[in-house]
């Protein structure tokens, strides 16, 4: 009895393992093996030198991306709806850990986001983009609400989300506070908040950005101020000058795989990481920025309509929540480097480099997966 038993559990693991794979999203995964690839390829473009042409920001970017597919399909294979219950809960103690990195964090960069592990740092504010969206979810589940949902049902997710926006942005790190915050307010409205909610919101933050542009760092209105065509081009204006110059001498085929002179020769500021999208262009041009684009564009409309097949209201709402800060992240960082939007400090999804900010979309991206196999 005992060995028909084994028997019995071992032939329904192989065929439980025959349907993951089968129901695996292999198109959308070779999309993201690409992107991670090619943001791979200009990390060693951006820190290529004669010196050392492997630089330790392409190594640590290699170990990043085969750490991170690792984690991909652990987040595939992991039952979404227990990540989501125990992302409820972890989700207090990355409160904790924001609130550790204010008092004991790493400084670097004017900032003090890291959290210094020995070997390597990580942020935990890239975390909680990966943890919200459960706990959102799994409050509103377990709470076993309906629909008209009305503020006093989302009062204490409410005030976590505006408590975590406090916290990233005293960092400072006002582009991740931003994401969390539009990321938070996307959920609200297709959980089926009233719109009155909304509009309260947009008041009461048109009424207090006097008192808000107070608070912001210098730098920050600096940014602001930029946008909008002010300062000098050899200091406030510099860093977005060089980074559209970049974009506009690549032309057409660009000038080549290490052959881009405003990052070669130190003119570009952050090219491996925020401005990973202007070395792109300079070095292989418009028809280069075309097809990632629409790499891009077929990752997200793949991943879109497969969500839209979801039955289930709250499976849909977590995929859903899961996604959208990898959107509002790769509209916003383009958008920057191309002078369209104010500069914040937002990464490129998959291509620019950065550990914490790889793992958590890899990580995000295979919980998604997990959430579509099951529902197959």
């Amino acid at each position: 009895m005992i060995f028909r038993r084994k028997i019995v559990s071992r032939d329904s693991s192989e065929c439980m393992l025959k349907r993951y794979l089968r129901y695996f999203d292999w198109f959308t995964f070779s999309i993201i093996t690409l992107i991670s690839l090619t943001g791979l390829l200009f990390v060693y473009s951006a820190t290529y030198s004669t010196s050392q042409p492997f630089s330790i920001f392409f190594k640590k970017q290699f170990f990043g991306i085969i750490s991170g597919i690792i984690i991909y399909f652990i987040f595939s294979f992991i039952d979404y709806k227990k990540l989501c219950r125990w992302g409820y809960f972890f989700y207090y103690l990355m409160i904790c850990l924001l609130i550790l990195t204010l008092l004991k964090g790493s400084i670097g960069k004017g900032g003090q986001r890291w959290i210094n592990l020995g070997i390597i740092g990580f942020q935990p504010s890239e975390i909680v983009k990966l943890f919200f969206p459960a706990y959102f979810v799994f409050f509103l589940e377990s709470k076993k609400f309906n629909a008209d949902y009305n503020f006093k049902d989302f009062k204490n997710i409410f005030l976590i989300l505006c408590f975590s926006f406090v916290l990233i942005a005293k960092q400072p790190d006002l582009g991740t506070a931003l994401i969390i915050l539009f990321s938070g307010m996307i959920l609200f409205w297709l959980a089926g908040i009233k719109k009155s909610f909304f509009i309260w919101t947009f008041l009461s933050v048109l009424i207090t950005t006097p008192i808000s542009w107070k608070f912001l760092k210098d730098y920050q209105k600096k940014r602001i101020e930029v946008f909008f065509g002010s300062g000098d081009k050899q200091k406030e204006r510099y860093q977005i000058e060089q980074s559209t110059i970049a974009i506009g001498s690549g032309g057409f085929t660009g000038k080549g795989i290490l052959n881009g002179t405003q990052s070669k020769l130190g003119f570009l500021p952050e090219g491996r990481t925020d401005f990973i999208f202007s070395v792109l262009c300079e070095e292989i041009g418009f028809l280069g920025a075309f097809l990632l684009l629409f790499l891009f564009f077929l990752f997200f409309l793949r991943i879109i309509l497969n969500i839209q097949n979801i039955n289930s209201f709250f499976d849909k709402l977590l995929a859903t929540g899961l996604l959208v800060p990898i959107i509002l992240s790769t509209f916003i960082n383009i958008f920057m480097v191309t002078n369209l939007l104010p500069s914040v400090g937002i990464p490129l999804p998959l291509m620019s480099y950065g550990i914490s900010h790889l793992w958590t979309t890899l990580a995000s991206l295979g919980w998604i997966n997990s959430i579509l196999i099951r529902n197959h």
